[in-house]
């Protein structure tokens, strides 16, 4: 007869009735917290890290050069019967990627942090734009900049990337839209000045911002977007379809349709300024993600 010693098991310790929930509820509570706590450090060190870029000096009216920007815009950014701005990226990638490079590294040695605001602010558009060609360059054929899934496992689109570096700072497009242009300049003309790369966005202009020139470019990119059936159009019985961008970014245009609706009649040609008289509200929005490109 063996006298080893038989222990029970312990109810309350084994049963995966009592104990499984809890320990599966308190370990989900700990990840959860882990996760809020990891993204609200990684929040706060990219708005230390943008924030550097809050910086500037109104006294210092010396301008960047963008003239290698603009000589790239006026080869390969043509205008359709559509009004819609289009690219030969397929050109561009063949003969002028090296050019595209050379611009970008030039604009990344730039201490932007030491000019006015009206320089910073064309020197981020130009920045922004330039990028996004050269993204799209890097991938080409591409349907759509959306398909070029390089910012993570939940993301889609380029933009949440680190791509450029400034002054030391790893940048992402996102945080030159989002975390420095509207947040430093709180101007909803920021949207018409940042080009995704799509036949929905606001024109990609033909020639480069320039801090001399910027606002009166900002109005006119305004005026050609809300004028173009893009971005807003008005039915027989004063219907308003407009862009989703409208949608997605509300708040930089007043938060509300009446709001909108004036922002609209503000860059408003004479026709359309009439077709939007009786209108009262958004009905609907829309946008085209398809590539801006000329085949």
């Amino acid at each position: 007869m063996s006298h080893t010693k038989t222990v029970l098991p312990n109810p309350v310790l084994s049963s995966p009735i009592v104990n499984t929930p809890k320990t599966f509820l308190q370990g989900l509570v700990a990840v959860i917290f882990a996760i809020l706590v990891s993204f609200q450090i990684l929040t706060v060190a990219a708005h230390a890290q943008t924030k550097h870029f809050y910086a500037h000096d109104k006294a210092n009216l010396a301008s960047i050069d963008h003239s290698a920007w603009n000589a790239l815009l006026g080869s390969y950014v043509k205008t359709l019967p559509s009004g819609l701005n289009a690219v030969y990226y397929k050109k561009l990638k063949a003969e002028s990627s090296s050019k595209l490079t050379g611009y970008l590294n030039k604009m990344q040695a730039v201490k932007i942090s030491g000019y006015n605001r009206d320089e910073q602010f064309a020197y981020w558009a130009n920045l922004y734009n330039a990028k996004t060609l050269d993204i799209i360059i890097q991938h080409y054929p591409v349907a759509t900049i959306r398909d070029i899934d390089i910012s993570g496992l939940f993301s889609n689109g380029p933009w949440g990337k680190k791509v450029l570096k400034v002054e030391g700072q790893s940048l992402s497009l996102n945080d030159i839209e989002h975390k420095i242009l509207r947040p430093i300049w709180k101007d909803p003309r920021v949207h018409y000045a940042v080009n995704c790369a799509s036949i929905g966005c606001p024109n990609l202009g033909k020639t480069a911002f320039s801090g001399k020139n910027i606002s009166a470019q900002l109005d006119q990119a305004a005026s050609d977007y809300i004028n173009s059936p893009r971005g807003v159009k008005v039915s027989a019985n004063s219907r308003v379809t407009a862009s989703k961008i409208f949608n997605w970014y509300g708040k930089d245009f007043g938060g509300n349709d009446t709001s909108l609706l004036a922002h609209f009649r503000k860059y408003a040609d004479d026709s359309l300024k009439q077709k939007l008289k009786n209108s009262r509200s958004i009905s609907s929005y829309t946008y085209n993600w398809n590539l801006n490109e000329i085949k």
